[in-house]
């Protein structure tokens, strides 16, 4: 019974001091020129891009930018009405946080896109992200990030 005890009290010793703050360390991969890009990817919310039949929504749909050049993307709402910029699948950034600016809410009352303000969000990881707009889901967009090629 002393050795169960022993065991149970190093396995969680072990689990608390050792596996928990290595589980939530920071990569230590991610470079300055990523956390801090010296350029922006600029993303439009157009005029009428609430109206469902509007061909055009976010401009543009398809977003590039590359991994310590231009990872950061900013959205900036040109329409007469609020917006989010929400993450199809939930993705987390380890730095950066929730992709949804409901979570995030930057200065963003409710985490809703207003008229005429801006949305910014830094990507430390290479991939497709597709996203849309939580109150609007008709309005869709992807922003890639490729490998920087300098």
């Amino acid at each position: 019974m002393t050795a169960l005890i022993a065991a149970v009290a190093v396995s969680l010793g072990y689990y608390q001091f050792m596996y928990v703050p290595q589980a939530n360390v920071k990569p230590t991969y991610v470079t300055e020129l990523t956390i801090y890009p010296p350029e922006t990817t600029k993303v439009t919310i157009v005029p009428g891009a609430n109206i469902q039949d509007s061909l055009r929504n976010f401009e543009p749909k398809d977003a590039r930018g590359a991994l310590g050049l231009a990872n950061r993307v900013a959205w900036t709402n040109n329409d007469s009405v609020p917006h989010t910029v929400t993450s199809d699948d939930g993705y987390v950034d380890k730095i950066s946080g929730p992709f949804n600016s409901l979570e995030q809410q930057d200065g963003i009352p409710g985490g809703y896109l207003l008229p005429g303000k801006s949305f910014t969000f830094v990507f430390t990881a290479t991939g497709t992200y597709h996203y849309h707009c939580e109150p609007h889901p008709w309005m869709q967009g992807t922003v890639e990030i490729v490998k920087n090629s300098v």
